[in-house]
């Protein structure tokens, strides 16, 4: 029996909205507290590493600051520039017809890290009940 396409587009709505949200959940996982890291800061603590590696004359700390050196080398070339502006707009969109399809509630996003005013603005209550 052949779906209909209207199951066809509900299916592939469902799979949009998993990606969105899926995409939010991984970007709150990675975000750490405090200044967000970007290449301009890698490059900038890049600068600072080797400018102090070039007037550090104890050979110790020079090879630490060349290990730190290294380190930030790789962590520039494995660099990913997360737009999490536009990660939160699609979470959004999508979550509230999500949660409601899924029985997923305002208790579980939050336990998992969801930030309370990103819930409101998606129009998750607070409450299940009516």
């Amino acid at each position: 029996m052949a779906m209909s396409d209207e199951h066809k587009a509900a299916l592939a709505r469902g799979r949009r909205e998993a990606a969105a949200i899926k995409r939010y959940l991984e970007a709150l996982e990675k975000r750490r507290p405090g200044r967000p890291i970007t290449l301009a800061s890698l490059a900038g603590r890049l600068d600072q590493v080797n400018r102090r590696i070039r007037e550090e004359t104890d050979p110790l700390k020079r090879v630490d600051l060349m290990q730190a050196r290294i380190d930030i080398e790789q962590r520039i070339a494995s660099f990913e520039e997360i737009d999490f502006a536009a990660l939160e707009a699609a979470f959004v969109e999508c979550a509230a017809e999500y949660s409601d399809r899924k029985g997923i509630t305002y208790s579980a996003w939050r336990e998992i890290g969801v930030p309370a005013a990103v819930l409101k603005q998606a129009g998750i209550p607070r409450t299940r009940r009516s």
